[in-house]
């Protein structure tokens, strides 16, 4: 194709082609490690980039993994789990290694982030484990999920839900409670744990309007547990460095 020109007569071969460095090349999946408090040890594999920030593993998904480990005789032996915005799936490995009858792990339903997580499954899990990774739309029929569950003769759903870090995407509130209150089994002892850091403190007002849409939505909001990490997660960031490494945890 001949080099075309502007109005002056300049030439602009090249114009529009991109710079060699244009196109940066795709990260790489990474690993990292978390130790059970019983001192076994995870493997987690994470995706090399995304933009649902699958690629962390989070303060909020660790605590409450500790969380659950510590009372697992409570909340997690013998019941059904459902994780909804999953990441690494780290709370649901927990789960199902600590003897939830079933587990079901979700997120956004993009193929790299599911693959990701039946990996984790895979290299942490043993033949017999009951876990399940679906990918998931807040707000959307749950009835994919809810298939998984063994048949029986009590009230349908989860007894525990996990929701680990996903208050800070406030416009999809309404969405995160109506699956919540599609998914928990209706009982006094169905528990929806919610875990949080407050990352933009600025903005901790509206995590905290999920809370408030629950009570309306009918829940019991109880906060049971609040943890100050040793270091922020995100250095780089604005805000009051007391606040931002919180990691509250509130029963619905």
């Amino acid at each position: 194709m001949s080099e075309a020109s502007d109005d002056d007569g300049e030439t602009t071969a090249g114009l529009f082609n991109e710079p060699d460095d244009y196109y940066q090349p795709e990260k790489e999946p990474t690993v990292v490690e978390h130790r059970m408090l019983n001192g076994q040890s995870l493997k987690l594999r994470l995706v090399g980039h995304s933009p649902l920030w699958g690629h962390l593993l989070w303060n909020a998904g660790r605590t409450v993994a500790d969380y659950l480990e510590t009372n697992s005789a409570a909340l997690i032996k013998h019941k059904r789990v459902l994780e909804l915005g999953a990441g690494a799936g780290l709370p649901s490995l927990v789960s199902v290694l600590n003897e939830a009858t079933c587990v079901v792990v979700t997120d956004y339903p993009d193929a790299e982030l599911i693959e990701n997580l039946r990996t984790n499954i895979e290299q942490n899990c043993r033949e017999g484990h009951c876990i399940h990774a679906e990918g998931y739309l807040w707000g959307a029929d749950t009835t994919p999920l809810t298939s998984y569950l063994p048949e029986d003769k009590g009230p349908a759903g989860f007894d525990v839900l996990i929701l680990a870090d996903l208050l800070f995407n406030h416009s999809e509130h309404g969405k995160l409670l109506s699956t919540v209150q599609q998914t928990l089994r209706r009982s006094s002892e169905a528990q929806a744990l919610v875990f949080f850091t407050p990352y933009r403190p600025w903005l901790l007002k509206n995590d905290m309007a999920f809370f408030e849409l629950a009570r309306k939505g009918g829940f019991e909001v109880e906060k049971m547990f609040e943890k100050v990490m040793e270091k922020v997660m995100f250095e780089e960031d604005p805000g009051v460095s007391l606040i931002r490494p919180l990691v509250p945890g509130v029963t619905g």
